[in-house]
């Protein structure tokens, strides 16, 4: 198996042209990571509506929404948005902006695509004039917090997450840009 610094990693801005390929992309990875602990009927309700191809597109076109798509040796691997939302109560930085979506495809899981990818979306908020990242993560992914943690983001609160009918806690979690 190939490191990441033997391997061609590309990060570039997603463009409509990538509507189909996200929304398969996002629907396996969210599918992944959560279909073992959570209803098919509210995983197949939540991916519906979140990751349709007509969805993605409207993402990508959203001036509010910048998505990042990180490809090792041409296929899609990881992505991840960001886009300008209220932050919740909890979070108390100056000029927040919310990392929404952050995935990795299993295969590159501890190979160092999301460490990368992590450091564009941090140079992509600065860039976006943000000075505190923040976002919600779900209470039950380990994985996911100690990754977060290693990024430097502290736990600063919680949010309800609506996962079909299924109302989920969220932790919240911020860091200084």
């Amino acid at each position: 198996m190939k490191n990441l610094a033997e391997l061609d990693l590309t990060i570039r801005h997603g463009t409509p042209a990538d509507a189909t390929a996200l929304a398969d992309f996002g629907a396996r990875a969210f599918h992944d990571a959560f279909g073992a602990d959570n209803r098919p009927e509210d995983m197949a309700l939540y991916v519906g509506k979140a990751y349709g191809a007509s969805q993605q597109h409207a993402e990508l076109t959203d001036p509010q929404i910048t998505t990042l798509l990180a490809e090792v040796e041409g296929q899609l691997a990881s992505y991840a948005q960001l886009r300008a939302n209220p932050s919740p109560d909890c979070v108390v930085g100056i000029a927040p902006i919310e990392l929404w979506r952050f995935y990795v495809a299993s295969a590159w899981h501890g190979r160092g695509v999301a460490r990368t990818l992590m450091n564009v979306v941090e140079r992509e908020a600065r860039g976006r004039g943000a000075r505190t990242l923040w976002l919600a993560v779900w209470e039950r992914n380990e994985r996911a917090k100690a990754f977060y943690r290693k990024c430097g983001f502290a736990d600063v609160g919680s949010q309800n997450f609506v996962l079909g009918t299924d109302v989920q806690n969220d932790r919240v979690m911020v860091r200084s840009l």
